[in-house]
C-alpha cells in the first residue's frame, strides 16, 4: 500500500484492476507543458496527449497497471469560472482556507522541535504577536503560546507514513520518546498492534500529543 497526497494505492496482485479505464487521478499542475516534457523524458505512455481547451491544457497518461492519470492546467478564466460555482458556506465561511491550531507552553522550543526534529517548515511571525505556523503538505496549522497551557487529553496532530516503524526509529534516533499506554498493545517500539492501522504516539515539548500512522 502507498499513500499519495492522501491518494491511497493499493495492490492487486497477480490481478491487475479489472476495469482500470474507470479509475482517473486528476493532478493540477502550474505548468503542464513542463511535466509532459519531463514524462516523456521517462518513456511515459499517453492516452491522450496534450491539448488546449479554450486556454486550459489537458493530458492522460497511462501508469504501469494503465490506469488513466490526468494533467491539468486550468486558464485564470476557467479558475474563476470554478471558484463561481462553490457554494458560499453558511456565514461567508471559507471552508478550503480553514485550519487548524492548538496551544504551546514554550515558543523557542516548539520551534526548535517542530523544524529540527520533524523536519516541518515553520513561519514566525514577530513580537508582540508571535506564534508559529506550521506548513503540513499544504495545510497550515497554528501554534500559539499561552501562559496556563495544558496539553490536551487526545492526539492533537498526526502524520500519515509508509512505514511506521522505520519513522519510529528515526525519530527515537533525534531523540523523540514514544509514549506507551496501560491497557493498549504496543511492540518494542511503542507502536501500537492491537487491530487497525499501526499507530506510535510522541508529544511535542509542551506535551500535545502526535502521532504517526500507518500500514
Amino acid at each position: 500500500m502507498t499513500t499519495l497526497g492522501g491518494v491511497m494505492l493499493g495492490s492487486r496482485d497477480p490481478d491487475r484492476h479489472p476495469d482500470p479505464a474507470r479509475t482517473l487521478l486528476n493532478f493540477e499542475v502550474d505548468d503542464a507543458r513542463a511535466v509532459v516534457a519531463r514524462a516523456d523524458g521517462l518513456g511515459t505512455p499517453w492516452l491522450a496527449r496534450l491539448e488546449d481547451r479554450d486556454g486550459s491544457l489537458f493530458a492522460t497518461a497511462l501508469d504501469p497497471d494503465g490506469n488513466a492519470v490526468q494533467v491539468i492546467q486550468l486558464s485564470e478564466a476557467e479558475r474563476r469560472a470554478v471558484a463561481a460555482e462553490v457554494p458560499a458556506a453558511p456565514g461567508g465561511l471559507v471552508a478550503p482556507a480553514a485550519f487548524s491550531s492548538y496551544s504551546v507552553g514554550d515558543l523557542d522550543a516548539t520551534e526548535r522541535f517542530y523544524r529540527d526534529v520533524l523536519g516541518l517548515r515553520v513561519e514566525r511571525t514577530p513580537e508582540p504577536m508571535a506564534m508559529l505556523t506550521l506548513d503540513a503538505g499544504g495545510r497550515r496549522i497554528l501554534l500559539y503560546p499561552k501562559e496556563d497551557h495544558r496539553p490536551a487529553s487526545y492526539t492533537v496532530l498526526n502524520f500519515p507514513v509508509p512505514d511506521v516503524r522505520a519513522t519510529v526509529r528515526e525519530l527515537t534516533g533525534r531523540g523523540v520518546e514514544f509514549l506507551r499506554y496501560p491497557g493498549m498493545t504496543q511492540d518494542e517500539l511503542g507502536v501500537h498492534t492491537g487491530g487497525g492501522p499501526l499507530i506510535a504516539w510522541f508529544a511535542d515539548p509542551s506535551g500535545n500529543v502526535l502521532a504517526v500512522i500507518g500500514d
